[in-house]
């Protein structure tokens, strides 16, 4: 069994302790101030020995250290845990615990479950919806509580006499309590700051539902100053782009964005026109064959089939006793086109000579479009292509 030093003092770094087993670079200690994964918050790094520690697991009654190079049983060893990753998490943990708290307490939003990764941290809140007004709300609040300083404590209780917990606990004997003075009670494993100052700034960046609940993205401290410092020099930019102050980018953003919506539908219309006036213009340029019909062949390099294409191929069968063909060569692919006075039906013709090629697609009788496997099996599907 390992003892945990980090229940004790999550302020403690710096720990001797003796090597019992080892499984390769699978190591386990007598006793150990690593914080394995658990409760929705990540393992400590550092060192054992001198060697780094990259991942840390709890496996129930002992804990597992996996190093870069196996350390032998028996011997003594000095272990250092990596004190800025460390405090990150008791930031971000304990901020979690507030904010969880507050959002209970002020909307009764329950958190459903917590999440701390690399650079956001999430808790999901039992709630179909937040509105604006109930972030700006919460976050204010919580960052009250941080302003006051609360402080944060350890104890040890008896689950079955343990109460006014935020979220009852399914397990027994004896439960770890982490409380926020005035506010929180909540058993917890993890690792916390002493007082609520500690936390520095709670910051709700983003909210998304999932599963009929929302989930609520913030991040604390150190990254709450991090993620505010890079907002701030975007807006800056932006700003420094515009050509104007900072509070008047979202309004200018607004109307270039409105601007350039307009731009596209105009530019879309002017394309589709020229689509169309060339497919009339290279029906009236080709010539008919002995039975009266216009074939058009285009062979692309590189492109797609798009709506400007679509738009030339059915302006010019549109002129009437017409099929046109597109090869696209790149991604292979194929479009075919056919006026209904052809005696052509595009959708059964394509279709079959896809099937036959290992390609897939389909359509109607005036129109129908397909992919292929290769650019061989493009050449074979137009050199059976008889119109």
């Amino acid at each position: 069994m390992t003892e945990r030093l980090y229940y004790g003092d999550s302020f403690l770094t710096k720990f001797e302790a003796r090597v019992v087993a080892a499984d390769g670079p699978r190591v386990y200690l007598d006793r150990t101030a690593f914080y394995p994964s658990s409760g929705g918050q990540p393992f400590d790094t550092g060192t054992l020995g001198g060697v780094p520690v990259i991942e840390v697991v709890d496996e129930e009654s002992r804990i597992a250290h996996v190093l870069t190079r196996p350390l032998p049983e028996g011997i003594a060893v000095a272990g250092v845990v990596d004190w800025p990753r460390r405090h990150d998490h008791m930031q971000q943990h304990t901020g979690q615990h507030l904010l969880s708290a507050v959002l209970d307490e002020t909307f009764g939003f329950a958190t459903v479950s917590f999440h701390l990764g690399a650079e956001t941290s999430t808790i999901e809140l039992a709630t179909p919806s937040i509105t604006a007004d109930q972030v700006t709300a919460g976050e204010q609040r919580a960052n009250e509580v941080v302003w006051e300083n609360r402080p944060v404590s350890v104890s040890y209780e008896d689950s079955a006499a343990a109460v006014n917990l935020r979220k009852a606990s399914d397990r027994a004997g004896t439960l770890r309590i982490v409380s926020i003075g005035g506010l929180d009670r909540s058993a917890c494993g993890g690792t916390h700051v002493a007082a609520t100052g500690a936390i520095g700034a709670i910051q709700i960046r983003r909210l998304e539902k999932i599963r009929g609940n929302v989930r609520l993205e913030f991040v604390c401290g150190r990254r709450a100053m991090t993620a505010a410092r890079r907002d701030y020099d975007a807006l800056s930019e932006a700003a420094r782009l515009f050509s104007a102050p900072i509070e008047q980018v979202p309004a200018l953003v607004k109307a270039q964005t409105e601007r350039m919506t307009a731009a596209e539908k105009a530019r879309k219309k002017l394309a589709m026109e020229v689509a169309g006036y060339e497919g009339r213009q290279l029906h009236a340029s080709t010539g008919p064959g002995v039975d009266g019909l216009r074939r058009a062949v285009r062979r692309i390099a590189k492109g797609a089939i798009d709506d400007d294409l679509r738009v030339t191929a059915q302006a010019f069968t549109g002129a009437g006793k017409a099929v046109f063909v597109a090869l696209i060569e790149e991604a292979p692919s194929v479009l075919l086109a056919a006026s209904a006075d052809s005696g052509v039906n595009a959708g059964e013709i394509l279709k079959s000579l896809l099937a036959a090629n290992g390609g897939r697609g389909g359509g109607n009788p005036g129109l129908a479009q397909g992919t292929l496997p290769s650019r061989e099996a493009l050449d074979k599907l137009a050199a059976s292509l008889s119109l």
